[in-house]
């Protein structure tokens, strides 16, 4: 096990102009920490990711596992393990074969080979199976194979690359749940790749948010969430995204869609000193509720509701005679009778909860 450290780390691919991949990425992964790397397709995570396994460059900077310099090193060299996409498993082998392979090549002992076998097979309810040929195992089987080839390798950090992608969605939520407690069981550090971001929450201790190869923020789910560092930050992460609109500065709030949030003092005046007379605001839709139709509000025309059964989404436009085709999302409680077409009025369930960017920046306004 040790620490990871990523220090203004570059891949740069040719061309004209050349095209940086991951930019000076600066980034430390201390020992046993699960960080998960997120983004959108070409946001860097996965180049990120194999730049750590020696399986792409460093064109700048240098990358670390523990106090070595692991830069210029062969993968082979890294003292890692890697769980691919498409689980790499050699079809003509056993589930015993395919665990053991790397140990066998390694040339450990007989004897040593079978403890981790059985070991990581017990851990993984692989027991049953390791007779088995992979085309004989389910997908989710097939995964926990792959997972158990790294394990018994007993490296320093594990690496996996979008490891879920292939399961059904059930499966998917299942098999991230089994991940992250054997991680917390083996404390080993692990570096985990993934586009969607609802994983990320659910399995990172720690997500680094990258995009066009940048470094947008690295923090905790519940402070991404809470906290975003950005605009960008804050509409990635949260399932439906953060609604985010050009808002104008008053005395006492943001206008918007026709009525005036209200909006703590200190931060309109941080807000009109560093945005001027125009400022993006963010409110997520569970920190937005349906008014009466008498109350000042936002007015919305719902185009879509989405029944969850606890919950619903409620999807609609703005009406304002200004702007047009501005989308809101409000989370409400299941079976509220609303239909599309409707009218009605939305307002803000708490001031604390807004959020206002800078709208050239796109970074966040605090008072502090």
């Amino acid at each position: 096990m040790a620490e990871v450290t990523y220090s203004s780390a570059s891949r740069i691919y040719p061309g004209a102009p050349p095209v940086r991949a991951v930019d000076r990425l600066d980034l430390t992964i201390p020992d046993g920490e699960f960080l998960v790397l997120v983004g959108p397709s070409g946001s860097g995570k996965s180049t990120a990711l194999r730049m750590l396994a020696g399986l792409e460059e460093v064109d700048e900077g240098l990358i670390r596992i523990g106090s070595h310099d692991v830069t210029g090193l062969e993968p082979k060299q890294r003292d890692i393990a890697m769980v691919f996409q498409n689980y790499a498993l050699y079809p003509h082998m056993t589930v015993a074969q395919n665990l053991g392979f790397a140990l066998r090549i390694s040339r450990l002992p007989k004897d040593e080979i079978r403890r981790r076998v059985e070991s990581a097979a017990a851990m993984l309810d692989l027991t049953p199976y390791l007779g088995r040929r992979p085309k004989a195992l389910s997908g989710g089987q097939r995964q926990r194979v792959a997972m158990g080839r790294a394990i018994v390798r007993e490296p320093a950090v594990f690496l996996m690359d979008e490891p879920l992608s292939n399961l059904d969605a059930k499966l998917r939520v299942e098999t991230r749940a089994h991940i992250s407690a054997l991680q917390q069981r083996l404390g080993t550090t692990t570096v985990y790749v993934t586009h969607d971001q609802v994983e990320a929450m659910t399995m990172g201790s720690r997500v680094a948010v990258l995009k066009d190869g940048e470094l947008q923020q690295c923090a905790s789910p519940r402070e991404l969430y809470d906290r975003p560092a950005n605009a960008f930050v804050a509409g990635f992460i949260g399932s439906p995204a953060m609604n985010l609109h050009t808002g104008h500065i008053g005395p006492d709030g943001v206008g918007i869609g026709g009525c005036t949030i209200p909006v703590d003092r200190e931060l309109v005046g941080a807000a009109r000193s560093c945005a001027g007379s125009e400022v993006l605001v963010g409110v997520r839709p569970e920190a937005l509720r349906i008014a009466a139709p008498s109350d000042d509000g936002m007015t919305m025309t719902v185009t879509l509701c989405e029944e969850l059964g606890s919950d619903s989404f409620v999807y609609g436009e703005l009406v304002d005679g200004h702007q047009t085709g501005r989308r809101l999302v409000v989370r409400t409680a299941g079976g509220d009778a609303l239909r599309l077409g409707d009218t009605v009025r939305v307002v803000p369930t708490r001031p604390d909860r807004i959020h206002l960017f800078d709208p050239t920046s796109g970074r966040r306004i605090t008072t502090t």
